[in-house]
């Protein structure tokens, strides 16, 4: 991509949000905390294989019932039901990175389109940005409750430029997952890698065209 784009797009689920936080809520109901990283990639997994295979399932259904198995041999200090729920509820009290609203606002500033594209559901995304007091900032919370397939899927990028009234081209995808970088990439969106953490961006897929350690970095580079 050689022009500036008009449309940011935001995945959500630790992109935008903080999800060390369930962690805890692992330990809360007796399961140990290296749980909530084993049963979100699981997650995933089982949302991509049905993306695959031309199927959808929304990400609240997954999660519970990925949920179920990996805790049923669990000691659990409460019952398997309101262990789930625990869990899930989780979700809506999730805190932005300490990045994102600084970030936030210089796209504003530079007069950017902001939208988000999530595998999660709509009133998670709503929720997050609501407490944080930046929904005002976003044109639209798209999410692919809506969309024919999850992300990675071409589908889903393609639903979100239709959505935006733009072409995939106008759009730049910001996420920390390499996965869904390498799908828009694909799309033919253009890409921000948020790397937080300092990892090698894995090889096998396609690289992004900026690569950011903090939000607030890609407003500059938009330059």
């Amino acid at each position: 991509m050689t022009s500036t784009p008009s449309v940011i797009v935001f995945d959500v689920n630790e992109t935008l949000s903080d999800m060390s936080p369930l962690s805890a809520r692992f330990v809360e109901i007796g399961a140990p905390a290296e749980l909530a990283r084993i049963w979100f990639a699981a997650l995933l997994r089982d949302g991509f294989a049905l993306a695959a295979a031309g199927g959808t399932a929304k990400f609240a259904t997954i999660g519970s019932e990925i949920l179920r198995g990996l805790l049923r041999d669990v000691a659990l200090t409460r019952s398997l039901d309101d262990a789930v729920t625990h869990i899930m509820n989780g979700f809506q009290s999730l805190s932005l990175h300490p990045d994102i609203a600084d970030g936030i606002r210089a796209l504003k500033s530079a007069g950017m389109r902001l939208v988000t594209l999530s595998n999660g559901s709509d009133q998670v995304a709503e929720s997050l940005l609501t407490r944080a007091g930046l929904r005002s900032d976003f044109e639209a919370v798209l999410t692919v409750e809506d969309a024919p397939a999850w992300k990675p899927v071409q589908a889903a990028y393609d639903y979100a430029a239709a959505a935006c009234g733009v072409t995939a081209g106008d759009l730049v995808l910001v996420a920390v997952h390499p996965w869904d970088i390498h799908g828009a990439v694909r799309a033919g969106l253009g890409t921000a890698w948020l790397n937080r953490t300092g990892e090698a961006y894995p090889s096998y897929f396609a690289a992004p065209e900026h690569t950011i350690t903090a939000l607030s970095d890609l407003a500059r580079q938009l330059k």
